[in-house]
């Protein structure tokens, strides 16, 4: 467990996986492969979670951090860099995400790079990349769905 303040990270318990769900739902993240086991969660003095994130298996064997979510009252207090950081610490490179256009900068922050359509990737990305642009353009978005790689 590592202390910050006012929050302590921790391995998410079976007990957890409803919150979690509710959690990434209710930020309209990938509700797949939401398995408590893979989560580290940030919890406030009295228990409570306020973030969570994990590092999951996809495509091929890929590991990708994944479901980072913390509660609007949290953000920008740290919760987010902490919950990244202890994740990349125990997970090791190479780790790959997936996210807007708008947070590379802040993925950047942490070694991630942005992997070009062109560049080696999983068939994972690939196909995740083509789905996403036909989401996108019928839907209108404005931001595109980058993917990162840190290889540490």
């Amino acid at each position: 467990m590592a202390a910050q303040p006012g929050f302590v990270l921790r391995p998410a318990e079976d007990r957890d996986a409803p919150r979690i769900r509710a959690m990434v739902r209710r930020e309209r993240l990938n509700p797949m492969a939401l398995d408590w086991r893979h989560f580290t969660l940030a919890v406030d003095g009295s228990g409570t979670v306020i973030g969570c994130g994990q590092v999951k298996t996809v495509g091929e064997g890929t590991r990708e951090f994944a479901s980072l979510v913390v509660e609007p009252e949290w953000r920008r207090r740290g919760v987010a860099g902490a919950i990244v950081r202890q994740l990349m610490e125990q997970a090791g490179p190479p780790l790959w995400l997936t996210c807007l256009s708008g947070l590379i900068p802040y993925y950047e922050r942490f070694g991630f790079r942005a992997v070009k359509p062109d560049d080696p990737q999983p068939k994972y990305y690939r196909r995740l990349r083509k789905v996403a642009g036909l989401v996108r353009m019928l839907a209108g978005g404005e931001q595109t769905l980058s993917v990162m790689l840190w290889v540490g």
